[in-house]
């Protein structure tokens, strides 16, 4: 294949702010000590090479992301100066690969991801090689983030491990096969996360961000919500650092900036009572479920949930898979099922409801609590979603729900709970040596510490 070369003039989708931004990275990056000019005065032509590219990377990359970022970088050729993989990176090269990886098409991401998956300019790669880069990629993210302080407060010892082997279902028949040009183009295009990935790993790692300015340019500022109910508390979450960043994007912007978790059954039990008064009238929310086969999958709640023998929602709904594979399952206007919640009436259905019908529902967990159903043949009529859990009655292992975005105002003004308002029965719990349920999901800044 040779040089990735771009289709037609070479061109630069960086605004002018944003290209001096990077002309002083690739400036920094080739001479922190060095002269730009030789012993004879005559001007030197700037090239990257790797030694320079290893020392200037951020200090929390691993290191065979940096032989992963040096050869897409000089894979990069728009003027075609030369016919195999160049050993140095001219400034031309640097701005074209930033403006592949961050604001070009599926068709030039794959270009310069097909040589950072493999070195080898000419042929295919292999299934292993995807997935080690896929693995390299998300655990030097997280380190990255880590590193700069962006985890806003998710807890990486309290959420699940973004690479378990529990999780890893690949064949060998994947892993041997070979894919080429068009194909990673189309795993780029259906996995949209690798993009975004890939954007925050060479920001982070060339260290284009050193300002709240610039973070706002190359759309890194808030890349994950801030974290609610889990810092100060001894809960844990199912959730993985690259499935919030997932999820994130697909809710409303309004919805992107904080999550609360307001329920988990490994702290608040397995009661399906005690899970209602949990998060009635709460606001719009993610419900994610584990299930006795490692499967984790669940749905979006575009409104409070509210317990009514009737529908509720609208088309902002959507069920989704986390494990083992991930998936996003909107709306197909075939009906308005989106969300349902009930429970002690004898004449209905008694539980919570996502997509479908009664007693056929693309999502459901019984009021009895334990076990629910994902019924699709061959799928959800109401989001066009697959049976997400490993077996249509599936057992519930683990479940949470978190809320997303501020709290209804209604809930901002009154009491937290009813025991914040009567500090004489505070007292006697304390006295019995009993602890209020709920303090152990209370963050400082929910009471105005912070």
């Amino acid at each position: 294949m040779g040089n990735v070369e771009s289709h037609g003039s070479w061109r630069c989708q960086f605004s002018p702010d944003e290209r001096t931004i990077l002309d002083n990275v690739f400036d920094a990056i080739f001479a922190p000590n060095t002269s730009d000019f030789s012993k004879w005065g005559k001007a030197v032509q700037k090239q990257i090479t790797l030694p320079l590219l290893k020392a200037f990377v951020h200090k929390a990359m691993l290191g065979p992301m940096t032989i992963r970022l040096y050869n897409g970088l000089r894979s990069v050729d728009p003027i075609r100066r030369s016919e195999g993989l160049s050993g140095t990176i001219s400034k031309k090269q640097f701005i074209s690969f930033l403006s592949y990886v961050m604001r070009g098409t599926a068709e030039e991401k794959a270009l310069v991801l097909q040589r950072m998956v493999s070195p080898d300019p000419d042929g295919p790669v292999k299934g292993r090689q995807i997935k080690e880069f896929t693995e390299d990629l998300i655990t030097t993210v997280i380190h990255l983030l880590q590193s700069e302080n962006m985890l806003r407060d998710w807890i990486l010892e309290k959420t699940a491990d973004a690479l378990s082997d529990s999780q890893d279902q690949t064949t060998d028949n994947v892993l041997n096969a070979e894919y080429g040009h068009s194909e990673l183009k189309d795993w780029i295009y259906r996995v949209s996360h690798i993009s975004a990935f890939l954007h925050i790993f060479v920001v982070l790692s060339l260290r284009i961000i050193n300002s709240e300015c610039n973070g706002e340019l190359f759309g890194t500022k808030h890349l994950l919500p801030q974290c609610l109910g889990i810092k100060y508390s001894g809960v844990f979450t199912i959730f993985d650092i690259p499935s919030v960043l997932y999820l994130n994007t697909y809710l409303p912007s309004e919805r992107q900036d904080q999550w609360q978790m307001l329920f988990s059954s490994q702290f608040h039990g397995e009661s399906f009572t005690r899970f209602c008064s949990l998060i009635l009238h709460k606001g719009p929310s993610l419900l994610v479920i584990k299930d006795s086969d490692g499967y984790v999958f669940g749905g979006f709640a575009s409104h409070s949930w509210d317990a009514r023998p009737q529908f509720q929602g609208d088309s902002k709904c959507f069920l989704f898979t986390l494990s083992p594979q991930l998936g996003i399952y909107t709306c197909t206007g075939y009906n308005d099922h989106y969300m349902y919640l009930n429970n002690g009436q004898q004449t209905m259905p008694n539980g919570l409801g996502m997509g479908g019908q009664f007693y056929y529902f693309g999502l459901w967990i019984d009021s009895d609590y334990g076990g629910g159903h994902s019924k699709a043949k061959p799928r959800c009529t109401t989001y066009n979603s697959p049976q997400l859990s490993a077996q249509e009655h599936f057992i519930i292992d683990t479940m949470e729900l978190w809320r997303v975005g501020n709290p209804p105002e209604d809930l901002v003004s009154s009491p937290k709970s009813v025991l914040d308002s009567e500090p004489e029965a505070q007292a006697l719990l304390h006295m019995i040596g009993k602890m209020r349920m709920s303090d152990g999901l209370r963050d400082p800044n929910e009471e105005g510490e912070k």
